[in-house]
């Protein structure tokens, strides 16, 4: 056997970090101003629907750590991070009076970022509605969307100085699917004309922001971040094509089509049209829409969607779900994260990237989010005393490969972040899934620790990539 390398070399200037949310790193839920979030409320009514009752004031102590998770970022290979700003803690009320310690918190975060060579990149949503501008309807409410814009301005001209990557929200299709759809997140509503409406709200919300950071000329970029999971048809049978294409319409090109063309596909306005299931549009929402595509978008990868024909056709007098227009297919063969029960296919982001490239004008883009929760990490810690995470480093080079192929093929990604820096709670899950390069203790005052892959990381990016050792046996 002879042994052939294979290096995959990466820009000098990608971005090379990772990404997380205020709500789950920062902790300290009731400390300094902050005020209740929807998930906050969620749990002190049903404590019992979070994993082993661990509840959002429980996450990674971030908000007290702050400088040292900073340093271990640096010891792990960061040259930027994102994160979120909490609505609940910039503007307690939800608009109005605005916390100076949370703005003091806040400035120390990026400033500290910026003195350690690592570019702050931040989010303004990431699930965590105020409760009391849930209470006045969340999304359904345009009070709320007027009051998410005077936030955003708010965040823009406090610390739009130093940070130039602005993004408007995270994955904002999962509160229309988890908490309007499927009954999975608080408020638990089943119902699809409403989560419609939550959708387009939220996506005049975004335009209303990215007009209001345009008018600020602030020398950066602003985007959204969308978590993109590419329908696959069960064969080449026309049906099934349609289902995939279908999938399409509700699970990515409903929020990627407005935020880029400016435009709802006509295909999914005519299925919702012919089912009386348009949201409710006010005059100048679609100008608005329309005149302030974004300038960068994130890019969050876990999953394929992999779906076939609709086998059986369901009741009309049914409550109309997505569904209704295909079936869930599972491909014999996938690989598998038994941990969390979703597919791993790596070469999906390569198809992501040349979409984006032959559809979307090859808008400059970057994996805002991609990694591999496992439950029950202590098992591999060694002697040493850290985890040998092997299956992390090798679930990141496997997706790796496939962004350099893209890459190549002249993709305009601009980096790579991983989901996510430490260990982090996450949302109904807790702290089941660890995702971290860096382990937290929660039975000893929240010790970090970094893992194998934390090691790893440091040093594909101090080598701008990676080399694999390949085996070949040898010709006779």
């Amino acid at each position: 056997m002879n042994e052939t390398n294979q290096t995959y070399s990466f820009p000098s200037d990608f971005w090379w970090g990772s990404a997380a949310s205020g709500p789950q790193t920062e902790g300290a839920a009731k400390e300094d101003g902050r005020k209740p979030s929807i998930w906050d409320y969620w749990y002190s009514k049903q404590p019992e629907c979070f994993h082993g009752e661990v509840g959002p004031e429980h996450t990674s102590n971030f908000y007290h750590m702050y400088k040292e998770d900073i340093q271990l970022m640096k010891k792990t290979g960061h040259n930027s991070f994102r994160t979120s700003i909490q609505w609940s803690r910039l503007i307690p009320d939800g608009k109005g009076t605005i916390n100076e310690k949370a703005v003091q918190f806040y400035n120390d975060v990026i400033n500290e970022l910026i003195a350690n060579d690592i570019e702050p990149i931040m989010n303004l949503y990431h699930f965590d509605m105020p409760m009391c501008m849930q209470e006045k309807g969340g999304w359904e409410s345009r009070e709320v969307v007027d009051a998410y814009v005077e936030y955003a301005k708010t965040c823009f001209e406090l610390f739009g100085d130093r940070v130039k990557y602005w993004f408007t929200f995270n994955e904002p299709i999962v509160p229309v699917e988890a908490s309007y759809l499927y009954n999975l997140h608080y408020p638990h509503i089943v119902d699809f004309k409403r989560g419609a409406q939550v959708a387009h709200n939220t996506i005049v919300a975004h335009a209303k922001a990215v007009a209001v950071y345009k008018k600020l000329n602030l020398n950066g970029r602003i985007g959204i971040i969308l978590n993109l999971t590419p329908s696959y048809p069960r064969s080449k049978k026309e049906e099934d094509v349609q289902a995939a294409h279908i999938a399409d319409l509700f699970f990515n090109r409903s929020f990627l089509d407005p935020v880029t063309k400016g435009v709802y596909p006509a295909g999914l306005i005519e299925i919702l049209k012919e089912r009386n299931l348009l949201p409710a549009v006010e005059e100048g929402d679609l100008e608005i829409i329309q005149s302030n595509p974004i300038d960068l978008l994130g890019v969050n990868y876990y999953q394929p969607r992999r779906v076939k024909a609709k086998e059986e056709q369901v009741p009309p007098e049914k409550p109309f779900m997505p569904e209704h227009l295909f079936d869930p297919y599972i491909k014999p063969d996938r690989k598998i994260n038994p941990h969390r029960g979703w597919e791993i296919c790596e070469e999906v982001i390569y198809d992501i990237m040349i979409n984006i490239r032959d559809h979307y004008d090859n808008i400059p883009f970057f994996i805002s989010e991609n990694g591999m929760g496992v439950e029950g990490e202590e098992k591999f810690r060694n002697h040493e005393g850290y985890i040998e995470d092997d299956y992390r480093i090798e679930f990141i080079q496997e997706h790796l490969k496939w962004v350099h192929k893209g890459l190549q093929e002249g993709a305009n990604c601009l980096g790579y972040h991983l989901w996510t820096f430490m260990d982090n709670w996450s949302w109904a899950n807790a702290y089941k899934n660890r995702y971290g390069l860096v382990e937290v203790d929660l039975n000893r005052d929240f010790k970090r620790t970094i893992k194998k892959s934390g090691q790893w990381y440091k040093a594909l990016t101090d080598n701008h990539g990676f080399t694999i050792n390949r085996k070949k046996e040898a010709k006779s």
